[in-house]
């Protein structure tokens, strides 16, 4: 089994400035390229961590509290909160900053839940995680019941 590490080993940011193609007519930002970007962040946190490719198998719920405008600089931020065998969940977190005034917004965080696969593509397992802060003990604590709740299908 390899070394553990801890949450922010993992932690990722992407930022991109939204233009047109990402927008729809009213001036917002497509939902499905959001969530995109956010697989994207979600899965290079979990591959930061695991060492291997990883596949995306479950995504909690997503809820656009926000719009994201054209013209907006979203962030994307990732990083693990729990980690089992080979399945590992990671917090991905959007923020949007428009440049001309400097307003700031979270729009959004889900739960994606990726597995690290081997060369064939089974599933192979990854480290563990170092929880060491009050903070990630209670996202670890949160995520365990995220799990469970998955697992049992609700």
């Amino acid at each position: 089994m390899p070394n553990a590490k801890a949450p922010a080993a993992s932690r990722v940011s992407l930022g991109q400035l939204m233009g047109t193609d990402s927008s729809n007519t009213l001036g917002n930002v497509h939902g499905g390229h959001i969530m995109k970007l956010m697989d994207e962040a979600g899965a290079a946190a979990a591959i930061r961590h695991a060492g291997s490719k990883v596949v995306t198998v479950a995504v909690d719920q997503m809820v656009f509290h926000e719009p994201i405008r054209l013209g907006d600089l979203v962030t994307v931020s990732a990083e693990l909160t729990h980690v089992g065998r080979t399945s590992m969940e990671a917090e991905v977190s959007v923020t949007a900053v428009n440049l001309l005034t400097g307003a700031t917004t979270h729009t959004n965080t889900a739960y994606f839940v990726y597995v690290a696969i081997d060369k064939e593509g089974r599933p192979s397992p990854v480290p563990a995680l170092t929880v060491t802060t009050e903070a990630e003990r209670k996202r670890w604590e949160e995520a365990v019941v995220r799990r469970e709740r998955r697992l049992a299908g609700k």
